[in-house]
């Protein structure tokens, strides 16, 4: 239970309606328990030779209204309690996503997506039933109790005393199975999270399941999953089920010893009939308080339990955080210096890169190629400090990486990475998803493109547009730059989806470019045009282009050769061509590759 106790500055912003709809509880309480008060003296006033219909009438109407009061101060108390309790489950939320934005990449290597997934959303809502519901029945069980207790003593001490005596049985039943609740509730949380992940990979990868024809397989591994989820519910049930009947058996034994000794009390003339209606009517008021007891405890069980798996998450620290005093990046030249840089994953044993040293001044481009495995994506990685080095260092302009905020470095540098990623929005949202802590543009920087409806599109992200070549294919599309993408931009090619995340890059105007093997999925004639339109935007900016491709990296400044996370080679492409090491190899299969392409193609035409 100590767990809520971080809930609690979720409150703050909601201290009056809160404190108003606890105000309402203890009214809607005391209302409830005047009408009991209201039925003894009507039966007690049958009793008086004088009554009359004025009397009973006004007894009738007092107890109309207090129902009517007790209902519309339960009413407000719902309202204000249960709408405070949303509006934390808004605010935790958004507080968990936000430290998930915050989160390094070492974070996600080792943390599942389906169970980030369920913590956002069925422990956030766990939680809220315990910041509101459970907070109001378990301030309506206490003043309930306070309320109807002292009326219970009033009428009769030593009836109520009798009657109290099953009722001490609740306090450790409800201990005991709160404890077995929390823990199998924590148990079908967990469980849930794989379901969620088994589910998130299928769908995300619902391509390759059909393409090796998994479905079946899958489905198994989804049924035997999700009876074990049905199978630890039904274990949760049953403790349910067997709770509420046993405080249901202490509330009748209570209502059995009321009925015996109330009843002998009543003929010895210690207490009226209305007396004993009244008692009846509050023991019946306590009970449920008594009963809601238990289902408060489970709703507090629950809610802790779900908060601690989102305390988990909150304590989590980014490994890579901002320095107190951070180094401006506004101008920023863009003098990038690794010295002596080695680096090895988290948790991994192998070194990606060792004894990395090079220069590369500012606007030079610089060309990273090797083999597959040999560390370049690593390497443009550190860059971002997307992780930082295990030794050596990086110094942007003379400056420590380590003394730049993140967020600032992150914001001068255009990332293309290798694996193109696309949000479900519209293509110029996705392009422009760098420029969105712009102020809005003027009408000198929109522009209308040519197609039916005329869209209007930011200047700058149809010039990056057609820097990428993209331009003529958005033209195309149904709705031009309006064009919805689906999820991971499912309805563009492979080319396309690269352009759009090259063009993305370059609308963000950046001062630092890195294209990780950005143009992969380009054929060659496209890829040279891109370079091409390239070749100004990379004008007096330092950019890294890491390709495959030699044919990507022949105008480059300086080129680093790879092979198992050393610099092997370095220079221009004339001087390792000459050099006849590593490159001119990588040169040579790949010029020989094209040739064999080129003649199957003439073959397979003559074939057909």
């Amino acid at each position: 239970m100590s767990q809520l106790r971080s809930i609690l500055p979720f409150y703050r912003p909601y201290r009056a309606p809160l404190a108003w709809g606890i105000g309402l509880v203890v009214v809607a309480q005391a209302f409830a328990l005047a009408s009991p008060w209201f039925v003894k003296l009507a039966i007690d006033g049958l009793a008086d030779p004088d009554v009359g219909r004025q009397r009973i009438a006004l007894y009738a109407a007092l107890i109309v209204a207090t129902a009517l009061l007790a209902g519309a101060a339960r009413y407000g108390m719902r309202e204000l309690l249960n709408g405070v309790s949303r509006r934390m489950e808004v605010d935790l939320r958004n507080a968990f996503f936000r430290h998930l934005l915050r989160l390094d990449a070492s974070f996600y290597d080792r943390t599942r997506t389906g169970d980030l997934m369920s913590r956002a959303t069925n422990d956030t809502q766990a939680v809220r039933q315990a910041a509101g519901p459970a907070v109001m029945y378990s301030v309506n069980t206490l003043v309930g109790f306070v309320l109807g207790l002292s009326a219970m003593l009033w009428i009769s001490p030593t009836l109520t005393v009798f009657v109290m005596i099953p009722m001490l049985l609740l306090p450790p039943l409800v201990i005991g199975f709160g404890r077995v609740i929390s823990r199998r509730f924590e148990s079908i949380q967990e469980h849930f999270s794989t379901l969620s992940t088994m589910v998130q990979e299928n769908l995300s990868g619902v391509r390759i399941v059909r393409a090796y024809v998994q479905e079946s397989d899958q489905a198994r591994r989804f049924g035997r999953l999700n009876d074990e989820y049905r199978e630890r519910n039904l274990r949760l049930a049953r403790v349910s089920a067997l709770f509420h009947p046993l405080l249901q058996l202490l509330s009748g034994t209570a209502l059995v010893l009321v009925l015996w000794f109330g009843g002998r009390e009543v003929m010895a003339g210690r207490i009226s009939v209305g007396d004993l209606v009244a008692f009846f009517f509050y023991l019946n008021l306590l009970i449920w308080p008594m009963i809601a007891l238990g289902w408060v405890v489970n709703l507090f069980q629950r809610g802790a339990a779900s908060m601690g798996r989102l305390n988990r998450i909150f304590e989590t620290r980014p490994a890579i955080a901002a320095p107190r005093d951070p180094a401006p990046v506004r101008s920023l030249r863009g003098d990038i210096e690794f010295r002596g840089v080695s680096f090895a994953y988290p948790g991994a044993g192998r070194t990606v890169l060792e004894d990395v040293s090079f220069r590369a001044r500012p606007g030079e481009r610089v060309a990273v190629v090797g083999p597959t495995g040999s560390g370049k994506s690593t390497l443009v990685s550190l860059l971002a400090r997307v992780h930082d080095v295990s030794r050596g260092e990086i110094l942007i302009d003379g400056v420590p990486l380590g003394r730049y905020d993140p967020a600032d470095l992150r914001s001068v540098i255009g990332m293309v990475p290798q694996d193109p990623f696309l949000f479900s929005e519209t293509i110029q949202d996705n392009i422009k998803l760098g420029l969105a802590e712009r102020a809005f543009p003027s009408p000198a920087d929109v522009t209308a493109v040519e197609d039916p409806d005329e869209a209007v599109v930011e200047a700058s992200v149809v010039e990056a547009a057609k820097v990428a070549q993209l331009h003529d294919s958005i033209l195309g599309f149904p709705r031009s730059y309006d064009t919805m993408l689906g999820e991971r931009g499912i309805n563009l090619s492979g080319g396309q989806k690269q352009r759009a995340t090259l063009a993305r890059a370059v609308a963000r105007d950046p001062k630092i470019l890195v294209l990780d093997d950005a143009l992969s999925a380009v054929d060659t004639h496209t890829e040279a045009r891109i370079l091409d339109d390239l070749g100004s935007v990379m004008g007096g900016r330092t950019s890294f282009i890491i390709s495959h491709r030699v044919s990507a990296v022949m105008g480059a400044d300086q080129i680093l050769v790879l092979d198992e996370g050393r610099i092997v080679e370095r220079g221009t492409h004339a001087r390792l061509l000459a050099a006849g090491g590593t490159y001119a190899t990588l040169l040579r299969r790949q010029v020989l590759e094209a040739e064999i392409r080129q003649e199957d193609v003439p073959a397979a035409t003559a074939g057909d």
